[in-house]
């Protein structure tokens, strides 16, 4: 396991909130009426604190990453470019668009730094023999060597880290990681919608 890769713990099962609460629906109601039932202050008290806790644990990643990044000698978005190629490709390649919509970026940013990292010798790319307009990326073999050189550096990294929970706690963690995760993109098209 890899620090870097998040998505491992953060795959939502949506049984098992469905379990703890019959449905997913009943689940959101359940919330809602939970925090409707608090003082008000005492609930943005709360919300204030995950908000700040959430983004100093994106401030340590995002060090983390650019450590990582810095011993193969790249930028930190071109390790997550990386990292994006290695947990994606199933052997045939990756497709640009795949890539941004899991770092949630403009695909024309990982054209650019993939081309990059192609002229130094981290990628291949090469057009799909279904559709030549799209075009395929998978690690080099320099890439793949350099990236296991680190492997054991990194899982020691993560059961550092992950060391106070089990996988009931993780898996917990990552359902409701998950739920956060789908409220605030539906936030952002409301306020795109409202805006």
């Amino acid at each position: 396991m890899y620090f870097a890769n998040v998505r491992d713990i953060h795959m939502v099962d949506r049984s098992s909130m469905t379990r703890r609460t019959g449905s997913a629906g009943n689940n959101d109601k359940a919330l809602e009426n939970d925090a409707a039932s608090r003082s008000p202050g005492r609930n943005q008290e709360f919300v204030r604190q995950i908000v700040w806790d959430i983004a100093s644990i994106n401030v340590h990643l995002d060090e983390i990453r650019h450590f990582w990044a810095k011993e193969l000698g790249i930028s930190g978005p071109q390790w997550m470019i990386l990292m994006a190629i290695g947990d994606l490709d199933r052997g045939r390649g990756v497709a640009v668009k795949d890539v941004s919509a899991m770092l949630h970026v403009d695909p024309s940013f990982v054209t650019t730094q993939s081309k990059m990292l192609e002229k130094n010798g981290f990628m291949r790319r090469i057009p799909s023999t279904e559709d030549a307009r799209v075009v395929l990326m998978s690690l080099s073999d320099k890439a793949s060597k350099k990236i296991a050189t680190l492997s054991s550096r990194r899982e020691n990294l993560s059961s550092f880290v992950l060391s106070g929970f089990d996988d009931a706690a993780l898996k917990d963690i990552g359902d409701q990681l998950g739920a956060l995760k789908t409220r605030l993109e539906k936030a952002t098209l409301m306020l795109a919608v409202d805006g």
